[in-house]
């Protein structure tokens, strides 16, 4: 079982950035799905920006433009850069990585950070 690690969240003025980490405790690299998901009050959990397996990266539509999933393999450390930030994106983020790789649907995930609170004001 990979253990997940979130950093970096915050509170920032709406238009502001962040940058999430997440430390994985061994290689989520390769054949993995690893991303980053997103659950805000009230609300069912989403995903915000996924990497699928050897390379293909997905957004949700509400995200593009303004965030960039990467990773440092080196280092075992998934991150996502949030430029741009509205209120819309308050919520507690999650990382998440399994293999094999099913898609972006939550469901299929058993690996899971303890989440960072991003909190947008207006």
């Amino acid at each position: 079982q990979v253990q997940l690690v979130e950093s970096g969240g915050g509170s920032v003025q709406s238009g502001g950035s962040l940058r999430l980490s997440c430390a994985a405790s061994q290689s989520i690299s390769g054949a993995y799905c690893r991303g980053w998901f997103r659950q805000a009050p009230g609300k069912e959990r989403e995903v915000v920006a996924i990497i699928l397996g050897y390379g293909d990266l997905a957004y949700t539509e509400s995200v593009k433009g303004r965030f960039i999933i990467s990773q440092d393999n080196a280092k075992n450390i998934l991150y996502l850069q949030m430029n741009s930030l509205k209120p819309d994106d308050t919520a507690m983020y999650y990382c998440a990585a399994e293999i094999p790789c099913r898609g972006a649907d939550p469901s299929t995930f058993k690996n899971w950070g303890q989440g960072t609170q991003v909190t947008v004001s207006s």
